[in-house]
């Protein structure tokens, strides 16, 4: 690594400015007062989107910085400045030291197939894209590939026809529903296995956004500029993608399955998208006023069920995760320019999804299953932590160890329901709530026996009509900067 770069003079009244490239950060100091040079910018080398010179010797560089230490969304900065003549040398050194550190591992200049909603949650997201993201992703240099969607299914249709190999990410700027849509066409790829193994990212705009913050956490979830960030310097981590078969057609879901209380707040709410994740908090207190029971049978097939198992297990992976992500032990497998080797590895056959080994029939004498039979207010099973910001149903969900988690919530008194809002975005519910079951599974089945309920697959609405899902190990791609979720989870919660 080359020494840092002294007295680089950016305003040309003899005044200077040093910059400092640390392991892990670039500091910048200025003149402030009388008592000299003082650090006014301290930023992860993550955070650098550029650094160059230019042949009018110019120097530029460009990073994320929050304005205030700990609190607040990201912020783009830009520093430039003339050098002299004979600096040129020293500086072109540190500007190579510096895209080297800042892009260790990771590709520069990521080609990006955008998807912007308009009409996503409060409606905001042309704005956000040309206010905030696209001067992020022009800093960065990214070729990036604009649609605005028109009509629902429309991201399906333009995954359907993806470039396999073109892009180095598929970029969506809404709420959940926009990835299941991108999901659902990638599955109808003439390459399906191929097409998935594309990384897929999301810039919150929408309503629940839970996928964000399961990526990035509760603190810079809803930052879109953290999630930009993520679009270009993330590394691709697989994950568990499932079937849902119903009446003979199949459906591809990443995040989420209900039905009962929490489908009918969900697809009960749609009207109400104006107030973004507070709809949700509505939907859940008027759904516990009503207080009725969901008549279902349900089947498991259980790979846990000891929360205790589950919970050590979580933290031992998530551990691994985190080691492992570091940029000194994981390079990005797009830096070489072929993102088709992302994510599973075992994905040779791309011309078909993987076959169904668990139908909607019942599992007679079928080893591992288990039926649930207790009156229930709702069964939410789903991949990551955190369904909505206030919200983390799964605390235990890993991204890819193979497993769906499910949650079955009996029919409880109100007050042990309100109770459970408390902490629910800390998981706390996972250890208090008794009248909840938890389960890691690899399949499930419902069958209703009424018909005054919803069923709601990664936000969408469906027949409420016996269904089927099952797991498929690492057959999708997302980015993420940690490996893993990001999310605090603890015994003592």
């Amino acid at each position: 690594m080359a020494e840092a770069f002294q007295q680089l003079v950016l305003d040309g009244d003899g005044q200077s400015s040093t910059f400092t490239l640390t392991g892990s950060t670039l500091q910048v100091q200025r003149p402030v007062g009388r008592k000299g040079p003082q650090i006014q910018f301290e930023t992860p080398l993550r955070q650098v989107l550029w650094a160059e010179l230019s042949e009018d010797n110019t120097f530029n560089v460009s990073f994320l910085n929050k304005k205030k230490k700990k609190k607040g969304s990201l912020s783009l900065i830009h520093i430039t400045g003339p050098i002299k003549d004979n600096e040129r040398e020293n500086v072109a050194d540190f500007v190579k030291a510096l895209m080297d550190s800042s892009y260790q591992g990771v590709s520069q200049r990521r080609r990006l197939m955008l998807l912007v909603n308009p009409r996503s949650g409060p409606g905001k997201a042309r704005s956000i894209y040309m206010k905030k993201i696209e001067p992020l992703f022009r800093a960065a240099r990214c070729e990036v590939d604009l649609t605005y969607t028109t009509h629902s299914k429309h991201a399906t249709e333009l995954a359907r026809s993806l470039a396999v190999g073109h892009y180095d990410a598929i970029v969506t700027m809404s709420g959940d529903g926009l990835i299941y849509e991108v999901l659902n066409g990638l599955a109808e790829h003439a390459s399906p296995i191929q097409a998935l193994q594309t990384p897929i990212t999301p810039i919150p705009t929408g309503s629940g956004n839970g996928l964000a913050y399961n990526l990035l956490g509760l603190h810079e979830g809803g930052d879109v500029s953290a999630a930009a960030l993520n679009a270009i310097k993330g590394k691709p981590m697989p994950i568990d993608l499932f079937s849902v078969t119903q009446n003979g057609q199949r459906t591809l879901s990443f995040m989420s399955q209900c039905i009962g209380l929490m489908a009918e707040l969900d697809l009960g709410t749609e009207h109400l998208r104006f107030m973004g994740n507070h709809r949700f908090v509505y939907g859940f207190v008027r759904g516990i006023a009503r207080n009725r029971a969901c008549p279902v049978k349900l089947q498991i097939k259980v790979a846990e069920s000891d929360k205790k198992a589950m919970f050590q297990s979580f933290k031992e992976t998530r551990a691994r995760a985190i080691s492992n992500s570091s940029p000194q032990l994981v390079e990005d497998s797009t830096a070489d320019g072929n993102s088709e080797t992302n994510g599973n590895a075992n994905a040779k056959d791309s011309t078909s999804l993987p076959s169904l080994r668990f139908h909607e029939e019942d599992p007679v004498n079928d080893e591992g299953w288990i039926t649930f039979d207790k009156p229930v207010s709702y069964i939410y099973a789903g991949k990551g932590p955190f369904v909505s910001r206030d919200f983390m149903q799964f605390p235990v969900s890993l991204p890819n160890d193979g497993c769906i988690d499910v949650v079955v919530q009996e029919v409880a008194p109100r007050s042990q329901m309100l109770s459970a809002m408390d902490g629910a975005e800390k998981g706390i519910p996972y250890w208090k709530l008794e009248s909840q079951h938890y389960f890691k599974a690899k399949a499930y089945r419902v069958v209703p026996h009424t018909s005054a309920s919803c069923l709601s697959i990664d936000g969408e609405k469906y027949p409420f009509e016996p269904y089927a899902l099952e797991v498929h190990p690492g057959l999708g791609a997302l980015l993420s900067p940690y490996g893993t979720y990001h999310t605090d989870f603890d015994a003592l919660s």
